[in-house]
């Protein structure tokens, strides 16, 4: 069933939101929370920077310097627009939110989010993934998705291992960035090295965990990994990790005055939901899970065929079709469960996409007959 499409004044908004949050440029001496006010000492004016005080009654002022020098006092100015910038963004965050009814996160992933974005997570090329970054995709896509696949008490942080050594700068230590949020983060000692931490809980159970594209032998798996971006962070490697986050695209998550993050690009969060869905160990929330994984990849096919978009979902689906066995036995399983309308609709329109990228569709025939360990894997258990 095709999703609803967002009204296009909506969609316009939207666009407006990411182009005006990407464009802004906070600077590293001030905050956003603060104002500059001029003060006359001995008949001269001087800028100051006025910021709550945590604890409340009164302000904490620091110098910035003469009123009469032009470079300082252009700053001023554009902070003042920038300041100006943020109601606007917040007015447009309302809107799409309460009047359009695009889904915005939980108070708290918000605020855990927006922190990381201010210590520069997504500026060294983290990406935002997992359920959190699957709320961005309606108001991506112009289309209304499945809410009940929305549901999270977690956030899920990525970065490729080679981009946090190569690039040389690290965040603030991750624990203080959350504790900003939440005083009660703690670290999760890994289980297999006690030293190091991927995931943060807080007393209310609310879990942040770094991840990283397994890229070693099967030695290393489950074995934490050394970020040296992450601020102290090590991050847990996992498989099919390095499809997902590359090439990420630039999104707004609905919170505050928007969040810009960085998400995967929805074609392959859909494929790559094919593969993880199947492919969850047996635990006792792994069915769930399994079918949670299952119902967003559904409902992302099919806002981009109602979009059109048969091209993009066949780049993606082509490229973790020729990786290998392994790769189109989960994609397989996993369709298998879907109704026949749905299995149709998907082989006609990936055929029309890998058609237009000048392959041979049958290349890609998803109904051939399963391999044993396909079967063996759709069995119940």
């Amino acid at each position: 069933m095709a999703s609803a499409s967002l009204d296009i004044t909506y969609q316009t908004l939207y666009s407006e939101l990411v182009q005006r949050s990407l464009d802004e440029s906070f600077t590293s001496e001030f905050s956003s929370n603060g104002r500059f006010v001029a003060v006359e000492v001995k008949d001269k004016k001087y800028w100051y920077f006025d910021t709550p005080k945590p604890e409340g009654g009164g302000q904490d002022r620091r110098y910035v310097g003469p009123v009469e020098d032009p470079d300082i006092t252009k700053r001023v100015e554009a902070f003042k627009d920038l300041k100006a910038d943020l109601k606007g963004r917040r007015r447009l965050v309302s809107t799409l939110t309460r009047e359009a009814y695009l889904p915005g996160p939980l108070a708290t992933t918000g605020q855990v989010v927006e922190a990381l974005a201010k210590a520069g997570f997504f500026r060294m090329r983290g990406v935002l993934v997992g359920t959190v970054a699957y709320q961005c995709y309606s108001a991506v896509l112009g289309r209304r998705l499945d809410l009940v696949a929305m549901q999270t008490g977690d956030a899920d942080f990525a970065q490729f291992h080679e981009i946090s050594v190569a690039i040389k700068d690290s965040m603030p230590p991750i624990l203080e960035v959350l504790r900003q949020v939440d005083p009660t983060f703690r670290e999760v000692p890994s289980q297999a090295d006690g030293r190091a931490s991927t995931q943060f809980v807080s007393r209310s159970n609310f879990k942040v965990e770094f991840l990283t594209p397994n890229q070693w032998s099967d030695d290393q798996a489950g074995k934490p990994v050394t970020m040296p971006a992450l601020g102290g962070a090590a991050a847990f490697p996992l498989r099919f990790l390095d499809y997902l986050i590359y090439q990420p695209i630039r999104a707004v998550l609905l919170h505050g005055a928007g969040v810009p993050v960085l998400i995967p690009s929805a074609e392959r969060y859909a494929v790559h939901k094919l593969i993880v869905g199947s492919r969850r160990k047996e635990d006792r929330d792994a069915t769930a899970k399994s079918a949670k994984d299952r119902l967003q990849a559904r409902s992302i096919i099919e806002a981009m065929i109602a979009n059109r978009q048969h091209a993009d979902l066949a780049s993606a689906f082509t490229e973790a079709w020729d990786r290998g066995d392994q790769w189109r036995a989960a994609i397989r399983t996993s369709l298998a469960t879907y109704d026949d309308d749905f299995q149709t609709s998907l082989r006609t329109e990936l055929a029309k996409g890998v058609t237009e990228l000048g392959s041979d569709p049958a290349e890609y025939d998803l109904t051939d007959k399963p391999s044993d360990e396909e079967a063996s894997a759709r069995r119940p258990k």
